[in-house]
């Protein structure tokens, strides 16, 4: 029971009780339930600002988490990017110009996306700069994979046409390399073991004992065989394959065919060697496109799976010695 208000009256100098009617009970009531709001809000705010709910808790673990699953796809994506980019540059300069095919023209392949609000609808979300990165790099490759593949099916339509020429191509290794481990020196700059100079090194070198037999990279016609010990390439072969397309098998100890003899890919033509200016026992290999050096790496893709063709390259990219 709620205790009783007394008021002195200063006439009777005495101590009157107050009545309390409705509209005190009424202002009472006001005064509790605005309190109890102001101070219910004010709890409220402070667990809001200082105390993190369960929920809100594992909302921010999750966005922290697809965060990091978008940065990683962000940089898988850069690596295809660029393994694509190295499919279109042999693409573009060996494959379509085995087949004398014109190559793709940047423009068709690095086209871009019409429509300036082609990721309007993804602007709200969380992280919304790294999801739109990720989504233009998807559309990108998938549009560059289309041409590509397009590209390919070009290629193998003009295969089919060119059984002869597919048989001449020089594509395999020289020697039997199957492990790689006698892949020594490839193209680029290297210090000539002799001359002690930096000198462009014009084809692929390949260790072997003296002796060890050196293939046909593809079908074609003896067109030079010369002997000569001491000086240069030593005894030589060079085979004219057609469609442009002959190649060059220095330093060897003999030969296995004569001047003008037909042959196919895969026949013994002579032996490794050590003639001519040479370090080592080794058979120096080179392949020319309408009478200019190019590098023989790309020309492998009968003998290596992709894997073995990475390593390969990786061996051969050496900055080392060569031995001519």
């Amino acid at each position: 029971m709620a205790k009783a208000k007394y008021h002195f009256d200063t006439e009777t100098l005495s101590y009157k009780e107050v009545a309390r009617g409705w509209k005190y009970l009424l202002k009472r009531i006001a005064i509790y339930f605005t309190s109890s709001l102001i101070l219910g809000a004010g709890i409220a705010g402070l667990l809001f600002t200082y105390v993190e709910s369960p929920k809100l808790k594992n909302q921010r673990h999750e966005n922290a988490r697809l965060k990091a699953q978008l940065e990683l796809m962000n940089q898988d994506l850069d690596e295809v990017s660029m393994r694509l980019e190295e499919l279109q540059k042999r693409d573009d300069k060996i494959y379509r110009a085995v087949f004398e095919a014109d190559p793709i023209p940047s423009s068709i392949r690095k086209a871009g996306f019409g429509g300036t609000n082609r990721y309007e609808h993804l602007k709200d979300l969380d992280n919304a700069t790294l999801v739109i990165d990720t989504k233009k790099k998807l559309d990108i490759l998938k549009k560059q994979l289309y041409i590509q593949s397009k590209s390919f099916d070009e290629i193998v339509e003009l295969a089919r046409n060119k059984e002869k020429m597919l048989q001449s191509i020089p594509a395999i290794m020289p020697l039997s390399n199957k492990d790689l481990t006698r892949t020594a020196s490839g193209w680029g700059y290297r210090i000539h073991p002799i001359e002690k100079i930096r000198k462009f090194h014009y084809g692929m070198d390949f260790t072997a004992p003296t002796g060890t037999d050196v293939y046909a990279s593809g079908d074609g016609k003896i067109v030079n065989l010369v002997r000569q010990q001491r000086s240069g390439y030593g005894n030589y072969i060079v085979i004219d394959h057609g469609f442009g397309y002959q190649t060059l098998y220095a330093h060897l100890s003999g030969f296995n065919v004569k001047k003008n003899q037909k042959i196919k890919r895969g026949d013994v033509i002579g032996f490794v060697g050590n003639t001519g200016r040479s370090t080592g026992s080794h058979l120096h290999y080179e392949v020319h496109y309408k009478g200019k050096a190019i590098n023989p790496k790309d020309f492998y893709y009968m003998d290596l799976t992709p894997e073995q063709y990475e390593e390969m390259i990786r061996i051969a990219s050496n900055h080392g010695q060569t031995f001519d």
